[in-house]
């Protein structure tokens, strides 16, 4: 009994002391319970986030609830999306207003959220307790309900990443006076009329204000300002102000540790009253346009731990003053103009963690650097971006001393030598970047120790040999890029064993071979797989079919041939790009309309056959060409009539379709690029290719059809390049193809039909840099307004020397056959920097206008086979980098310009065939030409085995100077025959004989013959009698 009574005065005693303690809990209250679960019913839960919130469960065991430990109110709900980043795990649907039923609630936190644009709901401004919300990035829209201004207790308010809500008036924040955090970053506040210097005053406990990306255009410029409460953390980055920095109110913020000013359209200098600030931890100053150097004031800044300057102008060199920002753990100076070396102080910051120099000028070895960070900066160090700094040199053993190292980036540069095997003792490195480079030698086999490596890219060096099979042991690895390398040998199953993580992978542009069972299976699932040149071969890669998730696949020039099996065609849905040119695949190609998600398609330069496939309307790329496709190309072009189609490349060339073009270029109208030639196409151009007005360029050359030129054509005013040789096309050339073709580059209309005169509307064709009309029946003469053909006159200076357009996965880059030098040849890669002009085989007279040689950049001039007469201009020697010209068979006549000796880089000329006379002028090039280059005319000196001893003058006034000359000479003779020879000297010095002066002259004179040279004589050994021929 005593025993009893002893137990029940414990448990009594017990309950008591919890109570005084707080700790009895009493459960979640009914009515509350009740509100959440009708918050539920309005609410989206794709992933099953709220499964808890169910039955007659207690609601404060629920998911993201929170209840006071003695009262059972519910004090917090914390239902932000855990997985933001990938969106998976979003809530949506309408907050319903049970909230309110929460009569407790200080803290809601509902961020990262889906719901849908809804309106932010005004009654949120009647939760009066709540100390803290936050809805950030949740896709809330509209205007941000004034309502809010009622939550006097709140002091922790996040709307950011809402990028469609708005305000015109934030006067409802005075009502916030206890608010301490503040972010409405992305929201627009283009319209408030407050500025943010409101904010800050009525806002007396405000130590956190980010306004990032606000679209805020105002900033005050007051010196001073009477704050209540100093700011910590100011954020207004990503703003376009469009007042002056120079006189600030920020800068009176003497309290400020964080400031963010990035990308707010700031230049000249970096204001000095920011030297005001001396508790800055955080100063980011990048992606503005800055241009002096860095201060020497803000190298005093002794807390400073981060520091961003990068995406500016700044020049100068960087100070060795650095060195006194101990504090510094986050460097960021990439993308300045800031040049030189890296001061040796900069090893002196131990905390150092972030090292970014990227884009700067800094043109040192890689040893110096990593010699100046081997010191206490290594055993910290995790992040080192020195890409695109001109670094060269020699990697060094030093690389292995950065053990905590996570990510290195060196490419772009000049760096040179093996990779130093110490590489291998980077086990935390999961970013690797030599790409670039010169690195050349064997790819270490330490790589495999590299544990944590996620990306290595060693793309475009000159690394050799064989690939280690320590590489198989990266089982984090997801990127592995060795594109463009000089990489050999066999790759076999043991260098993928453990490469389960591998998601990315190129290595083309290398000699090697994939030498692994025809069963096997891959450890790892790609998305994207780039074997360009590889040996794959000649049996399709059956292993691809393991591959679920490949969307880019690039296999090209890897010897298959094969045909493609129908499963592969089957999961084509699944892909983006797809590459299968140069091998020797042969069979049909199935429907691809189902394929939605292909965009680039080249199955080029194979053996396939059959009809064209049907594709989908998504397609944006589609190389065909250099196969043996056939017939007609009407279901093709006008499947799904009422469909637009995506396509911007079409490429057809080179196989055997025929027929003529149906009329159903209308669906088309995002061409960009569209090539036919070498195929069999017959008939008139259809008039609905006038409506692909987006066209760049359009081949039809090498085909049969006939007619005129559609007038529509004139609508395609982007071409760039038209190319229709090689056809039966007829008609006079219509005055609208110089006026709609301002951006023309290339106009080939060689071998066809076309008649009658230039139009003077050509010679507006200012880009046209190519021009060839060659072997049609073209007359007239030649307009002399072709000198505005103002491509032709200037010389390229950049480096863009092939004619390139971009899609989203493809590039397509122009070439062009061409007839120079006599022969057709192939031009692409260096197509930009071609400037020709081809006029031969038609019916052109009259004499070449000099405006022709005003076109100094020509490289290629053929005249040849017309009815051209007069002399060849003067100034042709203006064309100072002509290669090639051809002026034979015409009517030409008269001397040869001694100004063609001032082409130095002429290797090709063909004069033949014309009424050309006197002497070939002297030059290295001419004289090394062929004789058949001149033959067909009256000319003489080398390469001719014509002697000029003897020149027929061509000019009335020199054929009159000569009869005088040999009346004079018989006259003399008898005073004697030295008076004589004496008389033809001075007067070959005294007439229009001038030429004499510059080439031998022969005189025979009593048994001997003395050769008259540059202005002296000299007496021969060999002796002849008399005078032969004389002057005629």
């Amino acid at each position: 009994m005593n025993t009893i009574l002893f137990l029940n005065l414990f448990a009594i005693t017990t309950i008591n002391l919890s109570l005084c303690n707080g700790t009895t809990y009493l459960g979640c209250i009914e009515s509350e319970r009740q509100a959440l679960l009708r918050f539920k019913q309005d609410l989206t839960d794709s992933s099953n986030r709220l499964s808890s919130w169910i039955g007659e469960g207690d609601c404060c065991k629920w998911a993201g609830v929170v209840c006071h430990n003695s009262t059972g109110h519910v004090h917090e709900l914390r239902l932000g999306n855990p997985d933001a980043y990938n969106g998976i795990s979003d809530l949506g649907g309408n907050l319903n207003p049970s909230l309110l039923d929460l009569k407790h609630l200080i803290y809601l936190d509902l961020s990262y959220n889906d719901f849908q644009r809804f309106q932010l709901p005004s009654f949120l401004g009647s939760m009066g307790k709540l100390r803290h919300l936050n809805l950030s990035g949740a896709g809330f829209s509209g205007e941000i309900p004034q309502q809010l201004g009622n939550l006097t207790n709140l002091q922790y308010l996040d709307l950011s990443q809402n990028y469609l809500l708005y305000h015109e008036n934030l006067g409802w924040l005075s009502g916030l006076s206890l608010l301490e955090y503040l972010d409405l970053s992305l929201v627009n506040l283009g319209k408030t009329s407050v500025d943010l210097l409101f904010i800050v005053n009525v806002l007396p406990s405000l130590a956190v204000l980010k306004l990032s990306g606000c679209q805020l255009h105002h900033l005050p410029t007051l010196s001073i300002a009477n704050f209540s409460s100093p700011l910590v953390t100011l954020d207004l980055s990503g703003n376009k102000f469009n007042t002056s920095f120079s006189s600030n109110w920020v800068f009176g913020l003497s309290q400020l540790q964080f400031l963010d000013l990035a990308g707010i359209g700031f230049e000249g200098p970096i204001p000095d009253g920011l030297q005001n600030l001396t508790s800055l931890t955080h100063l980011d100053l990048s992606r503005n346009h800055f241009s002096s150097p860095i201060p020497n004031w803000l190298y005093k800044f002794s807390h400073l731990e981060s520091l961003s300057l990068s995406r500016n102008s700044l020049e100068g060199v960087i100070s060795s003053d650095i060195g006194n920002l101990t504090s510094l753990q986050m460097l960021d100076l990439s993308s300045n103009a800031l040049q030189g070396s890296i001061p040796k102080s900069l090893g002196r910051l131990c905390n150092l963690r972030w090292i970014s120099l990227s884009f700067v000028k800094l043109n040192q070895t890689i040893s110096e650097i990593l010699d100046i960070f081997s010191g206490c900066v290594s055993h910290r160090l995790e992040f080192l971006d020195l890409a695109q700094t001109q670094l060269y040199g020699q990697l060094t053993y030093q690389l292995g001393l950065f053990k905590n190292l996570k990510t290195l980036d060196l490419c772009c540069g000049n760096i040179s030598g093996p990779i130093p095997y110490s590489l291998g003792e980077l086990s935390k490195l999961t970013f690797l970047d030599l790409s670039f480079n010169n690195l050349s030698g064997p790819i270490p086999f330490s790589i495999g120790e590299l544990s944590s490596l996620k990306t290595l890219q060693l793309s475009s060096n000159e690394l050799n040999g064989s690939i280690p099979s320590s590489l198989g042991k990266l089982l984090s690895l997801r990127t592995l890029q060795l594109s463009s390398n000089e990489l050999n040998g066999s790759l076999s199953e043991i260098h993928f064993v453990k490469l389960s993580s591998l998601t990315l992978f190129n290595a083309s542009g290398n000699s090697l071979e994939l030498n692994v069972s025809p069963n096997w299976v891959p450890p790892f699932q790609l998305e994207e797989l780039y074997l360009a040149s590889w040996h794959l071969g000649p049996q399709f890669p059956s292993w691809l079919l393991s591959q679920k998730y490949l969307a880019f696949l690039d296999i090209s020039n890897s010897g298959i041939r094969d045909t493609i099996p129908s499963s592969f065609w089957n999961s084509s849905s699944r892909f983006q790009y797809l590459n299968l040119s140069y091998n020797q695949i042969y069979g049909t190609i199935p429907e691809l309309t189902e394929a939605i998600l292909i965009s680039s398609l080249d199955l080029s330069s194979n053996n396939l056959s059959g009809s064209l496939p049907l594709v989908s309307s998504n397609m944006v790329t589609l190389d065909l060409s250099k196969n043996s496709f056939s017939g007609e190309i009407g279901d093709f072009l006008c499947h799904e009539m009422n469909e637009s189609k995506n396509l911007q490349i079409l490429n057809l060339e080179d196989n055997s379709l025929f027929g003529e073009l149906p009329n159903c270029w209308i669906n088309w109208q995002n061409l960009l690029i569209l090539d036919l030639s070498k195929n069999k196409f017959t008939g008139n151009l259809p008039t609905s290719i006038g409506t692909l007005n987006s066209l760049r360029s359009l081949h039809l050359q090498t085909n049969k059809f006939a007619g005129t030129i559609p007038m529509s054509l004139k609508n395609c005013t982007e071409l760039v390049v038209l190319n229709i040789r090689e056809n039966k096309f007829v008609g006079n050339l219509d005055s609208w193809l110089g006026e709609s073709f301002s951006s023309l580059v290339i106009l080939t209309l060689r071998s066809n039909k076309f008649h009658g005169i230039l139009p003077l509307e050509l010679c507006g064709l200012s880009s046209l840099q190519i021009l060839d009309l060659a072997d049609n029946s073209l007359s007239g003469t030649i307009p002399s307004c072709i000198s505005n053909l103002s491509a032709m006159v200037t010389i390229p200076k950049d480096f863009f020397s092939s004619i390139k357009y971009s899609t989203n996965y493809s590039d397509f880059t122009e070439d062009e056959s061409l007839m120079i030098k006599g022969k057709m040849d192939n031009y692409g890669s260096i197509l930009n920097l071609v400037r020709s002009m081809d006029l031969s085989k038609n019916n052109f007279f009259g004499e070449i206008p000099i405006g022709v040689t005003n076109l100094v950049a020509l490289r290629s001039l053929n005249l040849s086979h017309n009815l051209f007469t007069g002399r060849i201009p003067e100034s042709i020697g203006a064309m100072k980098v002509l290669e090639s010209i051809d002026f034979s068979s015409n009517r030409l006549f008269g001397e040869l310009p001694r100004s063609l000796s001032k082409l130095t880089f002429l290797n090709d000329l063909n004069l033949s065939n014309n009424n050309l006379t006197g002497e070939i002028p002297l030059s290295t090039q001419l004289q090394s030409l062929d004789p058949s280059c001149f033959m067909g005319n009256k000319l003489c000196g080398p390469p001719l085995s014509k002697d000029c001893t003897f020149i027929v003058p061509t000019s009335e006034k020199e054929i009159a100077g000569n009869k005088r000359l040999v009346n004079g000479f018989y006259v003399s003779m008898a005073l004697g025959f030295v008076v004589a020879f004496s008389s033809i000297i001075y007067r070959s010095f005294n007439t229009s004989w001038c030429w004499t002066c510059r080439v031998p002259f022969h005189v025979r004179r009593s048994g001997k013959a003395y050769v008259l040279n540059k202005g002296s004589f000299a007496e021969p050994s060999s002796s002849v009698t008399g005078i032969k021929n004389g002057f005629v």
